[in-house]
Order: structure tokens, then C-alpha cells, then sequence
């Protein structure tokens, strides 16, 4: 064990604020009394007798993603959910960046930067660090492992390669654009020679997606929630050959009808059914059929084997500007749960994050 920490100094006591779920959310969208921020002493140390190898990090930051509130309501049925529900009062459960602090593990040793599953607090001990990714391109911002770099860019690369498989010359309907996975989507889209257009819930992020991301046309949907089926007819004349899907939906019945023969739909999230008491049905299922359309649903744990080719890929877009990137960082832990609490509503413009800790 590196046990007298970074730098070799003595280890003092430390405060360690934690997010954690005071009660679950049983219907509609979570709100800020759902959570709540909890301060306790701790040593950053790995703790003497733990039996496996462990790492103690410090949280610098952590990432805002969709799939968190499905582990805010209470589930009978665990296998109907990608990852467990979180457990009250213990601090939330996502990925972040961190900076090792102690290490029991060979692989860690104090003062290396990674990023992987953490608690939402300032000092998380990591019981199964084969789940931490060290970083090699220390060069870029550290931040964009919280997105572009990390969990969020292997999304949008496996699931539009992986399962949208793009051919040059192919029209691509990607909605929730200017969110952090959609946001990349586009441009690897653009990369791989294809037509992208985006939905997005503003005109500000309309023109985001155009002049910033560089998707070849963009609509707000909220301006066309009456004729959805027209909007993607006007923009796709031709018809979609892939649909990245991540709010599910209106959305997607209207996607249906507009798809192209043999057309492909990457079901990536739904974050307009999140919040709902009852989800709505889709309607135009006879698409599939009558177009041999193939849906398929897209969960990133089944994918991280590509991880170290997709960390050198997009490090070189990144540096090439091919691949640009838009922020949304919040400044301290205790505004964490209102930064979440507003990703569900559209408030935050291109990847979430929240800020703990300075570099």
C-alpha cells in the first residue's frame, strides 16, 4: 500500500460531502427534496485489513447522464434495468474524473488521474477498480472524460458503428442533438461521410447544432409537435436510413413512418418516458415490418472492449478539430442534485457535469 499518500505526506482527516437519495422517486420527475448533500470525516486511505485490492480517489469531477433516474425508483423487477437502484442514504452512483489518493491495487498508485464509476462525493473508496480507466491523453481538458473522452463518446461511437453501422452517402436523424451524446453522434456522422440532421428543444440549440456541430440542418420540436411525421418528411425527402434515437416516443413513431427500407433505429435512451406515470405507446410498429426496418437497444457496459481503440480515435479527432465539444460545468457538489434535476427539463446545453474538486 502507498500509505503515506500522494507525495509521500501523512494523511490527515478530511471532510467528505456525499449526494446521496433520501427517498425514491415513485412517479413524475425527481426534485431536489429527493436529495440531499451529507458532510462526514474520513482518513483518504485505503482501509487497513480490506482483504481485495483497493483505490481511495479524489472526486474532481462527476458526470450528469439520463440513465440516473431510473435508479431513483425502486424496481421489483432487477433485471428490467440496466443497473441496480441506488441505495438510500448512500452516495449516488455514476462516472466520474478522479485523482488516486491510496492504492492497494498494482495497477494504481497515488497520483494517477482516472476516471470510471464513483460515488457522487468528494472521496470515494473503490472496491472493484477494474471498473477505473487510467487516462493517457493528460494533455486534453481532464473534463472531457467525464464525456466526450469517456463513458458518454464510447456511447455515441459503439452505438452508431456498433449497431447503426453507416455507410457513406446515408441519411442520419439523430434527436436529443445537442445533448452530450447526440451532440457527438452528429459528428461522427458528418466523419463517416454520411447526412445528419438533429431535433433539439430550442432555437438556441437549433443553431447550435448547425453553426457549432456542424449537422447539415436541425429543427426544433418543440415548434413542430403537431406534424413530428412532417418536420422529418421536409428534412429527410428521401427517408432516414438511421435513426439514432434517444428520447423515444413521438418521436420515434414519427421516425418510423419516414425510415427507409432496410433502414436501421439505435435505441439509445428515452428521455421523454423517464418521467412519466404511464409510458406512451408507439404506434407506427407495422414500419418495422413493411420496411424490414432493424430496432436495436444499446447498453455501453456490453462495449467497453473497444474502449482503447475509441480513446485514440477520438483523442486524434479532438486534437484535428473534427470532434468539437460544448460543456455545461457546474461549480461545487452541493449543486449537483438542482444541475441533475435540471438535465431532464433541457436546461443544460452539451455535456452535464459537476465540478467537486480543483484539478
Amino acid at each position: 500500500m502507498d500509505g503515506g499518500g500522494v507525495d509521500g505526506y501523512e494523511m490527515e482527516m478530511v471532510r467528505n460531502r456525499k449526494v446521496v437519495l433520501r427517498r425514491y422517486v415513485t412517479a413524475g420527475y425527481p426534485t431536489v427534496d429527493d436529495m440531499e448533500v451529507v458532510s462526514s470525516t474520513m482518513m483518504p486511505r485505503v482501509p487497513l485489513g480490506t482483504m481485495a485490492p483497493a483505490v481511495m480517489v479524489k472526486n474532481i469531477y462527476l458526470s450528469c447522464d439520463p440513465w440516473m433516474r431510473g435508479r431513483m425508483t425502486k424496481h421489483d423487477d432487477a433485471t428490467a434495468e440496466i443497473a441496480e437502484d441506488f441505495v438510500l442514504g448512500e452516495a449516488m452512483v455514476n462516472f466520474g474524473v478522479s485523482k488516486v489518493v491510496d492504492s492497494t491495487h498494482p495497477v494504481f498508485a497515488a497520483g494517477d488521474l482516472v476516471w470510471g464509476l464513483c460515488g457522487w462525493e468528494e472521496y470515494s473508496l473503490i472496491t472493484q477498480p477494474e471498473t477505473l480507466h487510467k487516462i493517457n491523453h493528460p494533455d486534453l481538458p481532464l473534463s472531457y472524460y467525464t464525456g466526450v473522452l469517456g463513458v458518454t463518446g464510447l456511447t455515441a461511437y459503439a452505438a452508431f458503428f456498433e449497431v447503426g453501422k453507416p455507410k457513406k452517402g446515408e441519411t442520419v436523424f439523430v434527436s436529443a442533438a445537442s445533448g452530450a451524446v447526440g451532440q457527438i453522434v452528429g459528428q461522427l456522422a458528418k466523419i463517416a461521410g454520411c447526412y445528419v440532421v438533429g431535433s433539439a428543444g430550442s432555437d438556441e440549440k437549433v443553431t447550435l447544432l448547425k453553426t457549432k456541430f456542424g449537422f447539415h440542418d436541425a429543427f426544433n420540436y418543440k415548434k413542430e409537435s403537431n406534424d413530428l411525421t412532417g418536420a422529418l418528411r421536409r428534412c429527410f425527402p428521401d427517408g432516414i436510413d438511421i435513426y439514432f434515437d434517444n428520447v423515444g416516443g413521438a418521436t420515434l413513431d414519427a421516425a418510423l413512418v419516414n425510415m427507409r427500407r432496410g433502414g436501421r433505429v439505435v435505441v439509445c435512451g428515452m428521455i421523454s418516458q423517464y418521467n412519466l406515470q404511464e409510458p406512451e405507446g408507439v404506434h407506427n410498429v407495422i414500419q418495422i415490418l413493411s420496411k424490414t426496418i432493424r430496432v436495436e437497444g444499446f447498453a455501453v457496459f456490453n462495449h467497453f472492449g473497444l474502449y482503447p481503440m475509441f480513446e485514440d480515435e477520438m483523442a486524434r479527432y479532438l486534437k484535428e478539430g473534427k470532434v468539437t465539444v460544448l460543456q455545461d460545468v457546474v461549480k461545487g457538489i452541493e449543486k449537483a442534485s438542482e444541475a441533475l434535476i435540471g438535465m431532464f427539463s433541457g436546461r443544460n446545453v452539451g455535456k452535464l457535469l459537476v465540478a467537486v474538486a480543483d484539478e
